[in-house]
C-alpha cells in the first residue's frame, strides 16, 4: 500500500485529517523530477517590478561602494585585494579612500564581468548599481522556484507549494537585503539548498561542487559540509571521504586558483579568514558585550571568543549520527549546525541569516517546525537592521547628501539604540537555540496546526 501521511487541521473548533503523499520518499531519486510551473505570472511580475526600482535607486553605502570598486578593479585587470584610490574612476567622494574586498574570488569575478557589461559601456553609477543586483534578483526568483519544486516533489499539496513560492518572491527580508541592500546571501542560500537536494538525489559529486561554490561565495554555508559527510558516512566511509575530497578540490578551484591565475595578492588567504575570528558585533552576542566594551576589533584575551564556534560545531556534530537519513533529516541537521555556527560567532551580519530562511521554510511547511521559527529567522534580522539605521545607508547611490544629513540626526540617540539592539540579539539567541533543539531532538514532528504525522502502510 502506498505510504501516506495525515495532515491534521483545525477549523471552526473541529479537527479533521486529510490523507496526502508522504514527505519521506525521494520521488526524484528514481530520475523523476517535476519542475515547479509558474502558477500566476502576475505574482512573478510583481516581484520583478518591486525589485528593479529597489535595485536601481538603493544600495548599502559600504557594501555597494566596495562592490563597485571591486568590479572596476577586476574588470580593468587590477588586484581587487589591494586598496586603491578610485576617485578618478568614480566621480563620488566616497571612492577617495577605499578598502579591499573581504570576499573570496567568485563574487569579485562576477563583479568584474558586471562592470564590463555595464559601467564600462554606460558610465552611470545607478546603471552599475542595478547591474550588480541582477544576480541577486535572479537568485531570489530561482530560490522561490527551487523551494516550491522541492515541496512539490516531496508530496506537498499544490496550495502549499504555491504559498511558499509567493512567500519567497515577496518576502520583505529577501527584497530588502537582496534587491535594496545588494547583499549576496540569497545566492549562498540557493546554492546550499541545491547542494542538499543533489545530495539526497544521490548526485553527491555535483552536490560537493555546488556546496564548495556556495562556501566560496560566503563561508557561512561551511557547517553543511559536516552534515553532508555524516549523511554519506551512514552508508560508506569512503563515499564521505570522496565527498570531502571533491569539495576541497572545488574550493581550490574557486578560491585558490584565481589568485595564481590573475596574479592577485595572496595575503587574503589568511587575512580574510582571520577576520572571521577577529571581528565582533552586529547580531552576535557581542552586541550585548558592547554595552560595556566598545571596540569593534577584538582585543587582548577577547579574541578567543572568536573561536567558540569551533568546539560548538564539534559538539553539535555529535548529533549527526542520529536520524532516519531522509531529506527532512538533512534539513534538520543543516539548519541546526548553521544556527550553532551563527549563534556562537562573534560577528554575524543580519544578512547572513537569509541562508536559514529556505531551510526553516521547508521544515515549517513539512510540519517539523512551528511557524514562530519561520517568523524569527526573517523578522528579527529585519528588525535588527532597522535599529541600525540601515534604511538611511541605502540612500548612497541616488541620494548621498540626504543620507549623510539624516545619519547625522541619529547620532544623539545612538546610546539608546545599543540597548534596543542588545534586546533584539537576546531574542535572536533564545529563538535560535529553540530552533536548534527542535531540529536535533528525536521523535515525530511536533503536533500543531500544520503537523504532519506518518501512518503505517
Amino acid at each position: 500500500m502506498e505510504e501516506v501521511t495525515r495532515l491534521s487541521i483545525q477549523q471552526g473548533g473541529q479537527e479533521g485529517a486529510i490523507d496526502m503523499p508522504a514527505f519521506v520518499a525521494s520521488p526524484w531519486a528514481t530520475g523523476v523530477w517535476k519542475p515547479f510551473a509558474t502558477p500566476d505570472r502576475r505574482i512573478l511580475l510583481l516581484s520583478i517590478v518591486l525589485q528593479l526600482p529597489l535595485a536601481l535607486l538603493l544600495g548599502h553605502s559600504y557594501d555597494m561602494r566596495i562592490f563597485m570598486a571591486t568590479g572596476y578593479l577586476v574588470g580593468t585587470g587590477h588586484d581587487p585585494y589591494v586598496a586603491q584610490n578610485l576617485s578618478a574612476a568614480f566621480p563620488h567622494i566616497s571612492f577617495h579612500a577605499m578598502t579591499a574586498i573581504g570576499y573570496p574570488p567568485p563574487w569579485p569575478l562576477v563583479l568584474g564581468l558586471l562592470y564590463r557589461v555595464s559601467y564600462a559601456v554606460v558610465p552611470n553609477v545607478l546603471v552599475y548599481n542595478l547591474a550588480i543586483k541582477i544576480p541577486v534578483i535572479a537568485a531570489t526568483i530561482g530560490l522561490a522556484y527551487l523551494v516550491a519544486a522541492l515541496l512539490q516533489n516531496l508530496g506537498a499539496k499544490p496550495a502549499v507549494a504555491r504559498t511558499v513560492w509567493v512567500f519567497l518572491l515577496l518576502n520583505p527580508a529577501l527584497l530588502y537585503f537582496g534587491a535594496a541592500w545588494g547583499q549576496i546571501d540569497v545566492i549562498v542560500a540557493l546554492l546550499s539548498v541545491s547542494a542538499l537536494a543533489l545530495l539526497y538525489a544521490r548526485r553527491w559529486q555535483s552536490s560537493a561542487v555546488v556546496l564548495a561554490l556556495a562556501v566560496c561565495f560566503k563561508p557561512t554555508a561551511l557547517p553543511i559540509l559536516l552534515v553532508a559527510a555524516a549523511y554519506l558516512q551512514r552508508g560508506s566511509w569512503r563515499q564521505a571521504v570522496r565527498y570531502v575530497a571533491v569539495f576541497l578540490a572545488g574550493a581550490l578551484l574557486f578560491y585558490v586558483a584565481p589568485f595564481f591565475v590573475f596574479g592577485w595578492s595572496r595575503a587574503p588567504f589568511l587575512l580574510h579568514w582571520n577576520s572571521q575570528v577577529a571581528m565582533s558585533g552586529r547580531m552576535s552576542l557581542m552586541a550585548v558585550v558592547r554595552l560595556f566594551h566598545a571596540p569593534l576589533q577584538m582585543q587582548q584575551r577577547w579574541w578567543l571568543l572568536g573561536l567558540v564556534w569551533v568546539p560548538a560545531l564539534a559538539v553539535g556534530a555529535l548529533a549527526l549520527r542520529r536520524g532516519d537519513g531522509g531529506f527532512e533529516d538533512l534539513l534538520n541537521k543543516s539548519t541546526a549546525l548553521v544556527l550553532i555556527f551563527f549563534l556562537t560567532r562573534t560577528w554575524l551580519a543580519e544578512t547572513n541569516v537569509l541562508l536559514l530562511l529556505p531551510l526553516v521554510l521547508i521544515l515549517t511547511s513539512m510540519g517539523r517546525l512551528d511557524r514562530r521559527a519561520l517568523w524569527a529567522v526573517w523578522i528579527l534580522p529585519l528588525a535588527f537592521t532597522l535599529s541600525c539605521w540601515s534604511p538611511l545607508r541605502l540612500l548612497f547611490p541616488a541620494f548621498p547628501e540626504t543620507m549623510d544629513k539624516t545619519l547625522r540626526l541619529t547620532m544623539h540617540i545612538q546610546g539608546a539604540m545599543l540597548f534596543v539592539r542588545a534586546a533584539l540579539v537576546l531574542a535572536w539567541q533564545v529563538a535560535g537555540w529553540w530552533i536548534v533543539v527542535a531540529c536535533l531532538r528525536s521523535g515525530p514532528a511536533p503536533a500543531g496546526e500544520h503537523a504532519v504525522e506518518e501512518l503505517a502502510p
